[in-house]
């Protein structure tokens, strides 16, 4: 397949599959408590990633696996936390009080507190009008989501659940450039061994919040809690390493865009989420601040720090 095919057949695999997990994470909450929901995709996306890496070292052994000094697992049981576990668990939160496509819509925000952290820490560009008014533009885009001036107003916790997790996904971005990226391991055992440790935080919740037993009258949310796993934090990671490869930093980043209106195209035709005026102007308002506010360089150091923690 010709390389310009592969590179947008890989975009548009990986935005399909992110922005989908937003739909089966409403479906899967049927059935599933959120801790459940997290510890499940955990668990099976660990699972599909060590496969993954066992197979590369039959093929090459030369290859080098799961990190083995206890340094880089406490980093990584870290970076584990703040970018697999802890946002995971939000979003699964968050969908209990806010439609899916609402939620899709706020992580778009994720590449604008990554630049305001790294601004914040001067490990980035400097700070500039534009950059700013990017900033704004998406917390403003927030507030048109809320709609506090609205009867019917979109839950409050719900969207604060979805912007901590993507304040989440920002500082792992930091913390994985700083202590994780610089260590002689393949991005590809660094994502397995990521999981895992986030597998072991979320059986912790569990031990703590066990929750109902799930009930097994309905096969959806069982299917849709193996697609989220299995598909949607398993192989999208595989698939985000060869678009990666495929297309560089400039060419991945498409991939933010189109999470968002996959997953509000997805909550309105298998949902039947409203398409209000809020969501559509909201999101549209956050991506031209995200847009406003990333440059080469900046898309660089977003790909640089290490996997992206998916969706």
């Amino acid at each position: 397949m010709p390389g310009r095919w592969r590179g947008l057949l890989l975009i548009a695999a990986l935005a399909v599959i992110w922005g989908s997990n937003f739909a089966c994470i409403k479906v899967a909450l049927d059935v599933f408590t959120p801790a459940q929901l997290t510890f499940g995709r955990m668990l099976l996306g660990a699972l599909v990633l060590c496969g993954v890496l066992g197979l590369g070292s039959v093929l090459a052994p030369q290859r080098r696996g799961l990190p083995n000094d206890p340094g880089s697992w406490v980093h990584l049981a870290i970076a584990a936390l703040i970018a697999n576990a802890l946002p995971y668990l939000l979003f699964a939160l968050a969908e209990t009080r806010v439609d899916s496509s609402v939620a899709g819509a706020v992580s778009a925000i994720t590449p604008l507190w990554t630049l305001a952290l790294a601004a914040a820490l001067r490990q980035g560009e400097p700070v500039t009008a534009r950059r700013v008014a990017g900033f704004l533009l998406g917390l403003l885009g927030c507030l048109v989501l809320l709609a506090p001036w609205n009867a019917g107003a979109v839950d409050p916790f719900g969207v604060l659940a979805c912007l901590v997790a993507a304040l989440c996904y920002a500082v792992s971005f930091v913390y994985m450039a700083r202590y994780l990226t610089p260590r002689a391991l393949t991005p590809m055992a660094l994502s397995a061994a990521q999981l895992i440790a986030a597998t072991g935080w979320t059986l912790l919740v569990l031990a703590f919040h066990p929750g109902p037993p799930p009930s097994t009258a309905r096969i959806d949310p069982w299917l849709a809690m193996i697609v989220l796993g299995v598909v949607g934090t398993g192989i999208a990671y595989v698939i985000n390493y060869a678009l990666i490869r495929a297309e560089g930093a400039s060419g991945a980043s498409v991939v933010i865009y189109l999470i968002t209106v996959v997953s509000i195209a997805l909550g309105a035709v298998l949902l039947g989420e409203p398409l209000t005026v809020n969501l559509l102007v909201g999101t549209l308002v956050i991506l031209v601040g995200v847009v406003l506010s990333r440059d080469q360089a900046a898309l660089s150091r977003a790909k640089s720090a290490g996997p992206r923690p998916g969706r």
